[in-house]
């Protein structure tokens, strides 16, 4: 299949939605189709979210690239992912910071990830089994903060991880549906702005949702 005619074509459809073109060129570099299973590697620059396994999906890539656009970085950021999943988002991120820490709960899907990520040769991307308390704050304060699984509200654990001045993109909302939020941390008080309704897959840990 000719993947990079079908990225291409991906892009220029995101264009349509995506003003950052840091975003879309990131995008633009990224071989999509490794990121995701053999089986749905034809699809996988389609505009929807594919499943990974273990219930875990990789996002819409509108989605995707609407939540980096709005983390508005610029090159020299520390960045935290919450949920690394299939990777992918994490080396979108690499394209654009400094450096990024991303964290994931399940063992399989974080090893597979940091396999692929190394092949591509990203050298400034770590990859941390997630511990109960979210995010992983060993190298706090972060610069912006990505959370890709729906919160039932915006966490107090990484809100206490992010620097004054930085923005954290989350979905908050009901199990099933969310709102997309943009988070700026304030000395006094936060501005919280909405970006519009989506569907992600349910965060887990404290401040998150239970297991089960």
């Amino acid at each position: 299949m000719d993947f990079a005619a079908m990225r291409a074509e991906l892009i220029e459809h995101l264009g349509a939605e995506i003003k950052d073109k840091r975003v879309l060129a990131a995008m633009a570099r990224i071989p999509r189709e490794q990121f995701v299973p053999p089986v749905e590697r034809h699809l996988a620059y389609e505009d929807k979210p594919l499943p990974i396994g273990f219930d875990q999906t990789i996002s819409q890539p509108l989605i995707i690239a609407m939540m980096t656009e709005a983390l508005e970085l610029t090159g020299d950021e520390k960045v935290l992912e919450v949920g690394t999943g299939s990777g992918y988002q994490a080396a979108i991120l690499a394209e654009l910071a400094r450096l990024v820490i991303t964290t994931e709960r399940l063992s399989p899907l974080a090893e597979a990830a940091k396999e692929v990520l190394d092949r591509l040769g990203y050298t400034n991307v770590e990859v941390h089994l997630a511990e109960a308390t979210l995010g992983w704050q060993k190298q706090a304060p972060y610069d912006a903060i990505i959370v890709t699984a729906g919160a039932p509200r915006v966490p107090p654990d990484l809100l206490a991880q992010l620097a004054i001045g930085g923005r954290m993109i989350i979905p908050v909302g009901s199990r099933y549906l969310q709102e997309l939020c943009r988070v700026t941390k304030r000395k006094k008080r936060n501005l919280i702005q909405n970006l519009g309704g989506c569907r992600f897959v349910s965060l887990i840990g404290e401040d998150a949702w239970e297991e089960g």
